[in-house]
């Protein structure tokens, strides 16, 4: 079974509010039309009320790996492998996810991310087990990975301000 883990523990001090209450949603939303078969959301700064399971992350301001380690061990022994995706990604495509799983189990590495460009690694983020240990605070941003072609899919976006959601839930 692949799990999903999605990143919600940050404070969203240039968002001005929890951004994760605004877009979170959506990033659910595409997860549940995925092949993901379990999802977990940490959460940490910021409270959350939403119908998913969420893991509290009290190591949340160490930095993205901490919360991915959270997120990680809150999985089931059942998974093999977990999709990392970002809770200010508005835009996820869940067949970003799926291309992942299928490259994964394809046996394209056990280290995968998502390119819309051919040349960047964004998300999603796919991890086997067998990389989970590897985790620094900085997070899997700092481990190699195979790059997946998702040049075809729109980029899930990373929108950090209220002028970033209003420009489109583009970059920011």
């Amino acid at each position: 079974m692949v799990s999903a883990v999605v990143l919600a523990a940050g404070a969203s001090t240039r968002f001005g509010s929890p951004k994760q209450h605004v877009l979170l949603p959506r990033v659910l939303l595409a997860l549940g039309t995925s092949a993901v078969g379990d999802v977990v959301v940490v959460a940490g700064a910021h409270a959350l009320e939403i119908d998913a399971r969420i893991v509290n992350c009290d190591d949340w301001e160490r930095g993205p790996g901490a919360s991915l380690r959270c997120g990680l061990h809150a999985l089931s022994e059942d998974a093999e492998a977990a999709v990392i995706v970002l809770a200010d990604g508005p835009r996820l495509d869940p067949r970003a996810v799926d291309r992942l799983i299928d490259a994964w189990r394809s046996g394209a590495g056990d280290r995968l991310a998502a390119s819309y460009d051919g040349r960047t690694r964004s998300h999603p983020v796919l991890l086997a087990r067998s990389a989970w240990a590897e985790i620094p605070d900085e997070g899997a941003r700092s481990l190699r990975v195979s790059l997946i072609s998702c040049e075809d899919l729109t980029a899930p976006g990373d929108v950090d301000t209220r002028e970033g959601l209003r420009a489109g839930d583009g970059e920011s």
